[in-house]
């Protein structure tokens, strides 16, 4: 069924359902809407992974929705670098448990000198990837936001209502600590420590928190503190507010009308909004709540876990492109995803960019519409005036030609040309199409695949659920006789291993065999043959069409195409 186009808001995708209620929203509480600031938090206690960077990705394509309905909007990355470093994230040396609780901003960093200080290095690798990406931001840290006293104002009015938020915790979390202490963390003046120190006193006139650094649990285990007694004031910089009370300072110091959270912070989220909008009388942010990225094992990405899949990873073997389709195709609903997605997505990028530009025709309306909504967002609204230059490879084309000569080749260039060659042999591509970077790219990507993973992998279906290689469809008759062509390449195989023929002239007749077999299984069956050449296509490289299928197969050898057939089948 068509959408009517009155019931279209923007580029009719999700981001854009959520830009609307933002503003009218805004409008409803008589808010200015004359710069909508949209916020991303930066975890910077560990290695950034695609969930982080998911999060801020959102934020800003919301951004961008809004600057499309015709609203100046910016992003706000706010890196929380004066977290404490509760533990060691797998794989990072075993000396940073000497600054177990002392913020991420003061301890050295593990990967070298490169950067001032571990938080420093970690924020940095986040937003590289949004860099690599494209995403504009207006980056905020922690810290500095602190030292400056940008959240002082917001603390005062906190700490002076303890008491009342203390019980809000305890009513709606059941979280005690904050009946007996103040939702505030100094880094305490003798161990350098942030947690271990426990706010006792508000002393409102000073503006300076008591505490105690007793001690505390963290992660379920007792951190020891040093005993040192003090005070510090909230306009110095050395010490922060809660979780469960700063990002209701910070949605009002800096005017923050949007921020998304996962569903293992909702309770923080709910206190913040409270907060915000009772203490601070700011009323709170829009929210959007999306589910956690899990690996292919059902287990939640982790930072400390050490099961981090990271921008920079994603970024080796996939294009940018790529990796903002995994972002955008969806907010809701968990995802299962590891670098095996890469392909896929690799791919269906491809397919929203024909479908977009209509080479390929997409009968459903709705599904066009939202098709070419995300494929504008992936090219920041800015999509290219014409693709007719562009050249569609599929991936798995180029991962099965690095596969085939990565141990016959020495030298990148050299395996470039090579495989190049070969795609002109496919008649894929031209002699000048070698001068393109995004297929040069892509050819070297695919390379970089094969190099770490020895060939295609298979991914769980983050890609187009139609069209990935493990969801092909087909009739039980049409996997009947795929299945036989399989049993059939195989004895072709077998018999011909036991012959001694000329090279040239055996590749040339095992081709034409390949051909027959496939032919006459489907007309032997009553099936259309291009139907079952699609279908072989697909099983093999993700595509309804590609190069001469009988050639194609024996350059990728038999053996190795029957495996293929078997696994799909």
């Amino acid at each position: 069924m068509s959408s009517s186009p009155e019931n279209i808001i923007g580029k009719g995708t999700w981001i854009d359902k959520i830009a609307y209620t933002i503003v009218e929203r805004e409008k409803k509480l008589g808010r200015s809407t004359a710069n909508i600031k949209v916020e991303s938090g930066l975890g910077a206690s560990g290695i950034p992974h695609i969930g982080s960077m998911g999060d801020a990705v959102r934020a800003y394509g919301i951004s961008l929705a809004l600057q499309n309905l015709g609203y100046s909007s910016e992003l706000i990355a706010f890196s929380d670098d004066l977290d404490g470093l509760r533990k060691v994230p797998a794989g990072l040396p075993k000396w940073l448990e000497n600054h177990i609780c002392k913020p991420v901003s003061s301890i050295p960093d593990p990967f070298g000198n490169c950067h001032d200080s571990y938080g420093q290095h970690m924020s940095s690798l986040l937003l590289e990837g949004l860099d690599l990406a494209g995403i504009n931001y207006t980056f905020k840290s922690g810290t500095q936001t602190y030292k400056s006293g940008i959240l002082t104002e917001q603390t005062h009015k906190i700490l002076s209502k303890s008491k009342l938020i203390g019980d809000k915790i305890a009513e709606s979390t059941g979280q005690q600590k904050y009946l007996k202490f103040l939702p505030y963390f100094p880094i305490c003046e003798n161990c350098n420590r942030l947690y271990v120190a426990n706010s006792i006193d508000y002393l409102e006139n000073e503006r300076a928190v008591t505490y105690s650094c007793n001690g505390n649990t963290i992660g379920k285990k007792l951190i020891q503190g040093c005993g040192h007694t003090g005070q510090v004031k909230i306009d110095s910089g050395n010490g922060k507010l809660a979780w469960k009370v700063e990002f209701a300072a910070r949605w009002q110091a800096f005017d923050i009308k949007f921020e998304a959270f996962g569903k293992d912070i909702m309770d923080s989220v709910k206190i913040n909004d409270w907060i915000s909008d009772e203490v601070l009388r700011f009323s709170h942010p829009l929210h959007a709540k999306y589910e956690m990225f899990l690996d292919k094992g059902g287990k939640k990405i982790s930072k400390s876990a050490g099961n981090v899949l990271t921008p920079q990873m994603w970024l080796k073997y996939g294009s940018p492109k790529s990796l903002l389709l995994l972002l955008y195709k969806r907010i809701s609903g968990t995802r299962h995803i590891g670098i095996d997605d890469i392909p896929a997505l690799m791919d269906e990028y491809d397919l929203f960019e024909d479908i977009f530009f209509g080479k390929i025709s997409e009968p459903n309306d709705s599904k066009r519409l939202k098709i070419n909504g995300v494929y504008e967002y992936i090219n920041h609204l800015c999509p290219p005036a014409d693709v007719s230059s562009f050249i569609h490879i599929p991936y798995r084309i180029l991962i099965q030609q690095a596969n085939l000569f990565k141990n016959q080749i020495q030298g990148s260039d050299l395996l470039i040309n090579t495989i190049f060659d070969r795609l002109k042999k496919y008649r894929l591509v031209k002699e000048e199409d070698i001068k393109k970077k995004d297929l040069i790219d892509r050819i070297t990507l695919a390379i970089n695949w094969v190099g770490d993973f020895n060939g295609l992998t298979e991914g769980d279906g983050e890609g187009d659920d139609s069209r990935t290689i493990e969801n092909v469809e087909m009739s039980h008759i049409q996997k009947e006789v795929i299945v036989k062509i399989g049993t059939e390449l195989s004895s072709l195989a077998s018999t011909i291993k036991k012959k001694s023929e000329d090279a040239k002239t055996l590749d040339d007749d095992l081709a034409l065999q390949v051909q027959t077999i496939i032919f006459n299984n489907a007309k032997n069956n009553n099936l259309q043959p291009k139907d079952i050449f699609k279908l072989l296509y697909m099983i093999l490289i993700n595509a309804e069409k590609g190069p001469k299928l009988g050639n194609y197969i024996v350059d990728l050898g038999i053996d190795n195409v029957v495996k293929v057939i078997e696994k799909r089948t």
